[in-house]
């Protein structure tokens, strides 16, 4: 990539040929003789990068960094320095400069090398720094996520698996995170410069999610108008995350795992061999291990799948991170509705505490939300929903009530549609997979 830097340098001759040498590599390059003007120049401008001469007269290169990197979002430094000064460039790169370059230098090559590392380190980093801004679709940002002592261990897989090839499978219930995992993975990753394309598989039809993950060719069937690219192209170079991947029919498990064990596929319609050069991440709240077992999912695909797994952790199980989530939601939501309030009373947060989450932190996102809205001064008990409100019982017992509620929602639904399964599924919101499986759960099979 190109970048916008900033060369500090006192020596006018050797200034200038560094300008030119970047300059003809597309860089926009400002220059300053002395430490000071690169300061003032600093104060006024963004710059993705600075080189600097380590010592100079007035301010040295050194001073400017150390100044510098107190900035909310600092460039990088590379530092030239003089045989001599090497202990103190070095002592530099362990305070957070990029790299060093001794003088004189033997070739530009050098040079440009590690101003090419630099910028594509610095695009990663602002890359990801976006993720955790964007909240990857309402979900807080990653060091939060990782927060508490529960996901530690979580955080260490994480990094250890993101440099890998190996397909990830992550398991955690709705609301859990999984996807911003996926994405946090995917940016830490030697692909993390490609796209992040995500599928929900329970969200398409049975009917149209070949297409969706394999794209179709014109013709290929009724209003297949002209030819369609699928998921797996468009993340070429990148990863592609396959969420609920639970849900995939069996006929069309044997096409993913064809994906997986030859890294090629068709077009619906097509007959030539596409390429898939892309990484796979998956995830389910399902016990596939299980699902195997019920002849529900492929053994084969599974272990495909399950080269690395990571499991997260259900709200309930990391109830200490429950009033950090809780005041970021309130400084969140307080912003968006312009809104100032004091925080939130013991009672409530109490209550929130004692609150099973069967819908983990996207549901304390929305209790949050609403509670804002609802609240005058601070969030009280009384803006909670009545489900929260003197809940004091275990978690476990909590839970117990929320399975006795859900069991006899699917019952009264099976009713009034005469025992129509897939009529019930659509009422209560759920695919005909999960709700057979909860039917299971709660013996209501014939």
């Amino acid at each position: 990539m190109k970048g916008r830097i900033l060369l500090v340098e006192d020596d006018e001759t050797f200034r200038s040929f560094l300008q030119t040498v970047l300059e003809d590599e597309g860089h926009d390059v400002l220059t300053a003789g002395d430490g000071l003007s690169g300061a003032q120049l600093i104060r006024n401008k963004q710059f993705d990068l600075v080189i600097s001469d380590l010592k100079m007269p007035g301010k040295s290169g050194l001073e400017l960094f150390r100044e510098t990197i107190r900035d909310a979002n600092p460039p990088r430094f590379i530092f030239l320095t003089a045989f001599g000064t090497v202990e103190e460039a070095v002592g530099a790169m362990k305070d957070g400069a990029f790299d060093f370059l001794t003088k004189p230098l033997e070739d530009s090559d050098t040079l440009l090398k590690i101003v090419d590392r630099a910028l594509e380190g610095l695009q990663r980093s602002r890359d990801y720094l976006a993720l955790k801004e964007s909240e990857a679709g309402g979900l807080p940002p990653e060091d939060l996520i990782f927060a508490g002592s529960a996901m530690q261990p979580i955080r260490k897989l994480v990094q250890n698996v993101a440099g890998t090839t190996a397909n990830v499978l992550i398991y955690g219930e709705s609301g859990t995170g999984k996807e911003l995992v996926a994405r946090i993975i995917h940016l830490l990753s030697p692909r993390g410069n490609g796209g992040f394309v995500p599928l929900n598989c329970a969200a398409i039809p049975e009917n149209l999610l070949e297409s969706e993950l394999f794209g179709h060719e014109k013709g290929a069937f009724t209003g297949a108008i002209q030819a369609r690219l699928g998921k797996f192209e468009l993340a070429k170079g990148g990863t592609i995350f396959l969420d609920e991947i639970g849900e995939m029919p069996v006929a069309l498990q044997a096409k993913l795992l064809r994906v997986l064990q030859e890294r090629v596929f068709e077009r619906v319609g097509g007959g030539k061999e596409i390429r898939a050069d892309v990484r796979v991440i998956a995830a389910t709240n399902r016990d596939l291990a299980e699902e195997v077992s019920e002849k529900r999912f492929r053994e084969d695909l599974f272990y495909r799948l399950n080269v690395f797994p990571v499991n997260l952790p259900p709200l309930r199980e990391r109830r200490d991170i429950i009033p950090l989530l809780t005041e970021y939601f309130i400084q969140r939501f307080c912003r968006q509705v312009g809104k100032k309030l004091k925080g939130i009373e013991p009672e409530a947060l109490k209550a929130m505490k004692a609150y099973a989450w069967p819908g983990n932190i996207r549901e304390l996102q929305n209790v949050v939300e609403r509670a804002v809205i609802l609240a005058q001064d601070m969030v009280r008990a009384t803006n909670l929903p009545d489900a929260l409100v003197g809940l004091s019982e275990p978690a476990t017992a909590g839970r117990d009530k929320l399975k006795v509620v859900e069991r006899d929602l699917i019952v009264k639904a099976l009713e009034q549609h005469g025992g129509n399964r897939r009529l019930a599924a659509v009422e209560l919101r759920m695919s005909r997979r999960t709700l057979q499986y909860k039917l299971k759960e709660f013996g209501l099979l014939d």
